[in-house]
């Protein structure tokens, strides 16, 4: 798996990771939301540079110039909940590719730090041969990714998986490389040390889900 890890680069993502980073700012979940969009837009530019281009005509009101376009036929694929303002940032500039949604979360059968990924719900137009564009803003023990990945191919064999994401740790996506495709490629904004005994990243953020849209039961 290629991966593209873009806070070695200092940009203006640094000041948008440090916000939803940063205790005090991260109450505010309209904030939060934007700024995981925000980031979306970013990694949205940041890998439309290696997609594929075709050449096309372009009428003006004064003439015709030819153009180099994005030839992709892509999937937008969120997982619910945390996944819906990364998924929008995406849409802002992918506007005219095709959605998916798909559930992910940890059930906790002992009500003890031991966990299951349970996949329930999915919603999309056929993948097949088509690149399928994973997003999630938190890629922690990288679990949730694989069973995902794990769910969606019993519906099609997509051309490529391309996998976005805000935070992960170093074994989340060691976890990825190790169980998705080889040609897999990873577009991330940061990658952390270490996850808890809970599986959550550290330093991290917290639960990128609650902090978007409440706490949960």
């Amino acid at each position: 798996m290629k991966t593209h890890h873009l806070a070695k680069q200092n940009s203006i993502l640094n000041k948008f990771l440090a916000e939803l980073r940063d205790v005090s700012i991260q109450k505010d979940s309209m904030r939060f939301r934007r700024n995981i969009e925000r980031i979306g837009e970013v990694l949205a530019y940041e890998l439309s540079k290696e997609l594929n281009y075709e050449t096309k005509e372009i009428t003006t009101p004064l003439g015709t110039k030819k153009g180099e376009l994005p030839a992709n036929n892509i999937v937008l694929c969120s997982i619910l909940r945390a996944g819906l303002p990364l998924h929008n940032g995406m849409l802002n500039y992918f506007d005219d590719v095709e959605n998916a949604f798909i559930s992910a979360y940890r059930h906790h059968p002992n009500n003890d730090e031991e966990f299951e990924i349970v996949v329930e719900y999915f919603a999309s137009p056929s993948i097949d041969g088509k690149t399928l564009l994973l997003v999630d803003p938190m890629l922690a023990t990288g679990r949730s990714m694989v069973e995902v990945y794990e769910g969606i191919k019993k519906y099609g064999t997509p051309k490529e998986i391309i996998i976005a994401s805000v935070i992960g740790s170093v074994e989340g996506v060691e976890y990825v490389a190790k169980h998705l495709p080889e040609s897999t490629t990873l577009w991330i904004a940061d990658i952390d040390e270490k996850l808890n005994d809970k599986g959550y990243i550290v330093p991290g953020l917290g639960d990128a889900g609650d902090l978007a849209y409440g706490a949960k039961l």
